[in-house]
């Protein structure tokens, strides 16, 4: 066995790349940043997904063969992804950890916990029990990591979803605090759940696959763990919005025509241009109209039929397309810019959602030089 030779081929190389990264952005996820609690469970399931990885980074570079004692070293510890996972999301809604955190990782310390047991055994004992314990013990957290990141990430993506539902009805910049990526991550982490089912099945009914045939999945993850590392730094410092907290008491608002009002103050705004306040929020505009937020938010709602959101980028879409209508040679991207809306994607998506066109072809159709 101690003849082995160590062999770093490109699977090594891959994995070790994208570990690097990821451990990388986790020690600096924990410097003081405006989401701290966020950040922080981020980085511990950045550091989670390396310890999934490392049996495969170093397996495939043969140190099981040349150091047979770290069988069962327990670097692993994939029922803890969930968890963190569904933490992260209800920090970045909340700003807070959910509720008995330390319970919903009890089942990833158990695993934990049987892998340290295991690997401080002696060698013949670890190959003992490799060959009667794993095959029953195996299947059993096969089926727990797929309840787990199963039930944990849809709950992610209904809380994600929660979140954008509240933060269009409070801030006009909503799309910049979407966190669409994180839903994008949680999606694509499903994905490669249901790829290892199939990995399973196939080895399991059809034929036996070795160790280098299971490449895909850990590559897939490391994938998946580096874009979530690049986006979670890139918004690591971004002031996200907070739903309410469950339980506040309703505010009680009198019988209005809320289209007159709705109408009334979309008006003011317009006149005033509050609109154009690219980090426009519903309490500072309510304040600008001298309400509270929940005369405006029904107002919207129940009288415009549009959201805060939405309403803020009509009136923004509305100033741009009468730039166009009068001619201004401007470049769109800084007419978007000038009539408040933060990138070009967003200006883009809400121009062709209020028009039905592109602005490019908005401006082509109306007789001015295109951009």
């Amino acid at each position: 066995m101690a003849s082995q030779q160590l062999v770093f081929g490109w699977r090594t190389a891959l994995l070790l790349f994208a570990s690097v990264q990821m451990v990388a952005v986790a020690v600096a996820l924990w410097r003081p940043l405006a989401n701290r609690v966020a950040n922080r469970l981020l980085s511990g399931l950045l550091v989670v997904l390396v310890g999934v990885m490392t049996p495969y980074l170093i397996g495939f570079a043969g140190f099981y063969d040349r150091f047979p004692w770290l069988s069962f070293a327990p670097f692993a510890v994939p029922l803890a992804i969930g968890p963190l996972l569904y933490g992260y999301a209800h920090a970045i809604a909340f700003g807070a950890v959910p509720g008995r955190i330390r319970l919903h990782l009890v089942p990833a310390a158990v695993q934990f916990l049987y892998q340290a047991i295991v690997f401080v055994q002696p060698l013949p004992a670890k190959n003992a029990w490799d060959a009667h314990g794993t095959p029953f013990v195996d299947p059993v957290l096969t089926l727990a990591l797929i309840v787990s990141l199963g039930s944990y990430g849809f709950a992610s993506l209904r809380m994600l979803r929660l979140y954008r539902a509240e933060l269009a009805q409070q801030r006009s910049d909503d799309d910049r605090l979407s966190a669409r990526w994180l839903t994008r991550t949680v999606l694509a982490l499903l994905v490669i759940l249901i790829v290892s089912l199939g990995y399973e099945g196939w080895n399991r009914l059809v034929a036996p696959l070795d160790y280098f045939g299971d490449v895909g999945r850990y590559l897939a993850i490391a994938g998946v763990g580096c874009y979530l590392a690049v986006e979670g730094w890139r918004h690591a410092d971004v002031p996200l919005a907070r739903l309410p907290e469950r339980g506040e008491p309703e505010i009680v608002t009198p019988a209005r025509d809320w289209r007159a009002v709705g109408e009334a103050w979309a008006g003011q705004v317009r006149g005033g241009q509050w609109h154009r306040d690219p980090e426009l929020s519903l309490t500072r505009l309510a304040r600008l109209l001298g309400t509270n937020s929940t005369h405006l938010s029904r107002a919207l709602n129940e009288g415009l039929g549009v959201n805060f959101s939405t309403f803020i980028a009509r009136l923004r879409c509305e100033d741009v397309a009468a730039a166009l209508r009068s001619g201004d040679r401007a470049d769109l991207l800084a007419l978007a810019l000038d009539a408040g809306f933060g990138s070009k994607a967003t200006f883009n998506r809400a121009f062709r959602a209020e028009f039905g066109q592109s602005p490019s072809a908005y401006r082509q159709r109306h007789g001015s030089n295109p951009k």
